[in-house]
């Protein structure tokens, strides 16, 4: 047998890892923490839920989150009331839970988390990626190359050896990736264009904080504001109207902005400050998410697109739900197998709540239910609550989104007749030559 070097590899200085690597340390594991970058680095995904705050007590960083961040009493959507717009607040959720959140910058966010791993004795490794891990009966070797000079040790590759590994690489996907288990998400393909602005005006009063979401015939738009006169926006949208981009990605994305009457108006005096980034095959998911001697926690196993802001609480959440997991198995590993199937059962069945809801939300039929919210059955409660992030606590939220599908449906249906008769007026003006919208 080899001699181990440590307990537990986790992959990934991110939020999903360095909670993982924060919880196992402090139940006595010996944890080597890998980021292949050096912290601070920019990240997108910078809103977060509710839901984040009881973990950010757990892990003793709930007042240095609240120092770095912007306080997100809720979201807002299009509507055609006075203000263009509803509010969804989170103190209406149908069971108590944290009536905030933050936006944070990321880099200053994923920073404090690693930095929190140290402090609870994980040796972490900053510019230090791992390349690849094999598995045998006794445990697994890493193999890793230093990105840049990690106290004083000269690039190259090396080998790390531990009784359990946690991917948590996220959009690297590294065992996904190596084990052929990634595919693309079969309904929902988009990609994204962003950018930092200074000079955006925000909502009013206490609402100044939220996130707000608008929709455009492409895709959708996230406004999201940040500590000091800095907003992250950026749109999300279908591959085929990214390959009519021209010009720049800066022209193309202030394009799409300008497109947005009710954002256009925020817009005014903007002007884009940094970080514009475009990243794409915006959705997918593993086929298995762990496995003898591992498993997967956060974006390493799937990626939603992010339009509830799901990522960081999904990744922080499936942390700590993965920590008992390993815990549990380096103790008694015949327990292993039980473990994660029950860690599987239940993030597969958050994450397919969610997916039905994002796969719709650019429908006429969901924009009409959001904008005109019915609270019929406190319907409207429960989808407060998924918007914090309430998807896996039992608590009357699921049956109740359940009724909100087959409202959703019976809209749908409402709509059919109109629906065809206009897919046939586009067929007849098509065979006619005749443009949409000429009066003919």
């Amino acid at each position: 047998m080899l001699e181990l070097d440590a307990d537990v590899l986790v992959i990934g200085g991110g939020p999903a890892g360095s909670t993982i690597a924060t919880l196992l340390a402090r139940r006595g594991w010996r944890v080597t923490l890998a980021e292949k970058e050096r912290h601070p680095r920019f990240h997108i995904g910078e809103s977060l839920l509710p839901m984040n705050v009881p973990i950010f007590e757990r892990l003793g960083v709930l007042e240095q989150v609240r120092a770095i961040g912007v306080r997100k009493l809720g979201a807002d959507f299009p509507a055609t009331n006075t203000r263009g717009y509803n509010v969804f607040s989170f103190s209406r959720t149908l069971e108590p839970c944290s009536d905030y959140a933050f936006q944070v910058r990321r880099a200053e966010l994923d920073e404090l988390l690693f930095r929190q791993a140290a402090a609870s004795g994980v040796h972490t490794l900053e510019g230090t990626r791992i390349e690849r891990v094999e598995f045998d009966r006794d445990g697994a070797t890493a193999e890793w190359r230093a990105t840049a000079t990690e106290s004083g040790t000269e690039p190259g590759q090396r080998t790390l050896r531990a009784a359990y590994v946690v991917d948590a690489s996220g959009r690297d996907t590294l065992l996904a990736a190596q084990l052929g288990l990634k595919r693309r998400h079969s309904r929902h393909q988009s990609a994204a264009l962003f950018a930092h602005f200074s000079g955006v005006a925000r909502r009013p009063g206490e609402d100044a904080g939220n996130i707000s979401i608008y929709r455009f015939a492409h895709g959708w738009i996230w406004v999201i504001p940040l500590p000091g006169d800095c907003t992250s926006i950026g749109a999300v949208c279908w591959p085929e109207y990214l390959r009519q981009r021209t010009g720049s990605q800066q022209e193309f994305l202030l394009r799409t902005l300008a497109d947005v009457p009710a954002l256009r108006e925020r817009l005014r005096t903007a002007r884009v400050t940094g970080h514009l980034q475009a990243t794409g095959n915006y959705s997918y998911l593993s086929r298995r998410i762990c496995g003898p001697r591992w498993v997967m926690v956060g974006d390493a196993y799937a990626f939603l697109d992010p339009i509830f802001s799901t990522g960081v609480y999904l990744a922080m959440h499936g942390a700590e739900r993965a920590a008992e997991v390993v815990d549990g198995a380096l103790r008694a590993p015949r327990r292993e197998r039980s473990l994660q199937r029950h860690y599987a059962r239940e993030v597969r069945r958050g994450l397919a709540l969610l997916s039905w809801f994002i796969c719709r939300f650019t429908s006429p039929v969901m924009a009409s239910l959001f904008a005109d919210p019915r609270n019929l059955l406190r319907v409207e409660e429960a989808m407060i609550s998924m918007l914090a992030g309430d998807v896996f606590r039992r608590n009357g939220v699921r049956w109740r989104l359940a009724i909100f599908r087959q409202i959703y449906r019976l809209a749908c249906l409402g709509q059919l007749p109109q629906a065809l008769a206009s897919r046939r007026l586009r067929r007849r003006q098509a065979q006619l030559s005749i443009p949409s919208g000429s009066g003919a």
